[in-house]
């Protein structure tokens, strides 16, 4: 194993100056005039055009001519000496996963190949309204349905460091963006582990945050306790707090959304006080791990002991299996419900992957005696959750069960001898922050010997979503490399 990142397998050019700034710098850069939007949007877009071709991360990219005339826009904005929001100038591209107002949003599918939204999502709205400047999107599997970017739309979406490999998904394109700096900063979404995993897969962070935070919608129902979230992707903590500040908080459309009580950038000044680690592990041999994964999460960790943390191994009293079980009746539920009306329609449902239809048929199946039971077991899992977070500040995780495998392998069927009975039981290390209603954070672990990046999740207690990230912060001031290639 080695701790250095490798560099990567691609043949793109080194990144300018301009793009290798921070976003929370290039922001400042842009308000101060010390930067033109223009020539930041200019640098990302000729950034894009070299290295996308060869990665295929963002997708329905915007008319160059049509993004320039709104940087132009924004820069006789500021010439008037007008507010300027927290993104101002700033290129993003939108996770496939969020409607874009006048944007094609795919979802991955080729049933919704050609849709152009009306709305945007709320947090959407928000990015905008904070003056950032939509290019395009970020590839995802169909429906965000698996950890690996590809879908019969735009294809598979290649991982930042070797072109054979996995981006991790479903934030796939968002991650392999950020690592090759095509953007400053990104959004994601995360159900079972799609802001993680991927963030994981290409060296940069990734944060899911607590349930609630970031108003989800517009969604046909706004009460059903849903486990998906959106969140920030970045090359740093401080990047991702930056469009955080932007994403969280109340929003009247989401009832089940809650007022944020801080603002993250500027609570990342305040340094965290250290605490208690507790290392799960592999959960006492019950998690198939690819060799070599927990060495170099415990090296990670090891690092916290420079920012006055101590780690404690632990295996918590649960029958996981059963837990395990409740997430997958409750997703189910939710997923496989919400893409019933496709699976209705015979044409459509032939053009659904087989995970999509695995879903819906299993959704089919439940019976509502049987979802209680899960919501039960999720809650009895909250509790204990809860009497942890009484003796420990964090809880320490493996992003990842496998390295980043071969592209063109849908799903590991296999991990560490031990066979896989769902496209999703790879990513089981990732059910325990969802399921909890956690904030969960992946920052980058390594490399092992043949160069795979790896990730450590970082869980913390329930709408403690700043102490999660000054953690991961101070984690960032002891590494040897920086986020991405």
């Amino acid at each position: 194993m080695r701790a250095m990142r490798p560099a990567t397998k691609h043949a793109v050019p080194p990144a300018g100056d301009i793009c290798r700034l921070s976003a929370v710098d290039l922001a400042d850069g842009i308000r101060r005039r010390q930067l033109s939007v223009r020539e930041v949007v200019t640098a990302f877009l000729d950034r894009v055009d070299a290295v996308n071709p060869l990665v295929n991360a963002i997708v329905s990219l915007r008319d160059r001519a049509d993004i320039l005339r709104e940087a132009d826009k924004a820069d006789a904005h500021l010439a008037h000496a007008e507010h300027a929001g927290s993104l101002f100038g700033l290129p993003i591209a939108i996770k496939d996963l969020a409607q874009t107002k006048g944007l094609r949003t795919s979802f991955g599918s080729p049933i919704f190949a050609d849709f152009l939204p009306q709305e945007d999502d709320f947090f959407v709205e928000r990015i905008r309204k904070a003056g950032a400047i939509i290019i395009g999107k970020t590839n995802v599997p169909e429906f965000g349905l698996g950890s690996n970017t590809y879908n019969t739309v735009f294809g598979s979406t290649l991982n930042a460091f070797d072109p054979a490999l996995t981006a991790g998904g479903s934030s796939g394109g968002a991650a392999v963006a950020l690592a090759l700096d095509m953007l400053p900063v990104a959004d994601g979404s995360d159900f079972g582990g799609s802001l993680r995993n991927p963030a994981a897969y290409n060296n940069v962070y990734g944060f899911r945050p607590s349930q609630g935070l970031v108003p989800a919608g517009p969604e046909l129902d706004v009460f059903h306790a849903q486990m998906g979230v959106e969140g920030p992707m970045g090359r740093s903590v401080r990047d991702m707090a930056l469009l955080l500040d932007e994403q969280a908080g109340y929003d009247p459309r989401a009832p089940l959304s809650h007022h944020k009580q801080d603002c993250f950038l500027r609570g990342l000044q305040t340094p965290t006080a250290g605490g208690r680690i507790a290392w799960f592990g592999d959960l006492g041999g019950y998690l198939p791990v690819e060799p070599d994964i927990p060495s170099l999460c415990e090296a990670a960790l090891s690092r916290f002991a420079e920012i006055s943390f101590q780690t404690e191994a632990l295996v918590p009293d649960f029958d996981f299996e059963a837990l395990w079980q409740a997430f997958v009746t409750l997703r189910q539920a939710s997923s496989g419900c919400a893409l019933k009306a496709h699976y209705d329609d015979p044409l459509k449902r032939s053009l659904l992957k087989p995970e999509a239809v695995w879903e819906v048929e299993h959704a089919l199946q439940l019976t509502a005696p049987q979802i209680h039971a899960a919501t039960v077991r999720r809650s009895s899992w909250h509790r204990m959750l809860l009497s942890l977070f009484d003796r420990f500040d964090l809880i320490a995780l493996p992003t990842a069960q496998v390295f980043p495998f071969e592209v063109s392998t849908h799903w590991p069927t296999q991990v560490a001898g031990r066979a896989m009975d769902s496209y999703h039981r790879w990513m089981q290390v990732s059910a325990f922050a969802t399921l909890g209603g956690c904030p969960a954070v992946n920052v980058p672990a390594g490399f092992d010997a043949r160069g795979r990046p790896m990730g450590m999740q970082l869980i913390g207690r329930p709408r403690g979503d700043m102490a999660v990230l000054r953690a991961a912060a101070a984690y960032q001031t002891t590494l040897p490399w920086q986020a991405g290639v």
